[in-house]
């Protein structure tokens, strides 16, 4: 049995950077993570739907600071008119980048989000999406984050699955939130610009 949702016209790819699923920085379960937003972008591109993905500019000696191994982005890019990259130098996709001015121009009005870390740059693009007004689906299991550590007196360590449950929580109930990357499906925007 199926529970796919009415098909979105672009895919957010957000941070999936070399520091963030490869190595001791890696988060929890990163193979799972790379599988299923591998796929993502797989049916994406055959659907003919936009491709964004963010790639996060980290401060000077951070694991993603430009030009280091840990900051390149872990999936292949494909040259095409429905695939590019966009930089960010903070958690919101759209803060200070051309996404919005993308997506409006390729007629997008529905959209996935996945990627890293869940309570931070995922949920903030998904945040400014939502008040945007696109329709936003996030597949639960293609975004992910790290634990939380103790914090003395206020709660033991937070678990990584947790957090990413909490953070699409935290977006409210115009988010659609999907069990499986498998179950978003595609299909290209209509461009309001051609």
């Amino acid at each position: 049995m199926s529970n796919r949702v009415p098909p979105v016209q672009a895919l957010i790819v957000v941070d999936i950077q070399a520091d963030a699923v490869r190595g001791d920085r890696a988060v929890p379960e990163a193979d799972r993570l790379v599988e299923r937003t591998a796929g993502l972008i797989a049916r994406a591109r055959e659907g003919g739907a936009l491709v964004v993905h963010v790639q996060n500019d980290g401060q000077p000696g951070a694991g993603d600071e430009p030009g280091t191994p840990g900051w390149e982005l872990h999936h292949p890019v494909e040259s095409s008119a429905t695939e590019t990259v966009i930089r960010k130098t903070r958690d919101d996709g759209f803060h200070g980048t051309p996404l919005g001015g993308l997506l409006t121009d390729s007629g997008v009005r529905a959209l996935a989000i996945c990627g890293v870390m869940s309570e931070m740059c995922v949920q903030a693009t998904a945040r400014t999406a939502l008040e945007l007004g696109y329709r936003v689906v996030m597949p639960h299991d293609a975004h992910a984050t790290h634990d939380i550590p103790a914090a003395p007196g206020i709660s033991g360590p937070v678990p990584a699955a947790m957090v990413s449950r909490v953070a699409e929580w935290a977006l409210g109930s115009e988010l659609e939130v999907v069990a499986h990357a498998a179950d978003v499906a595609f299909a290209a925007p209509s461009s309001r610009t051609g």
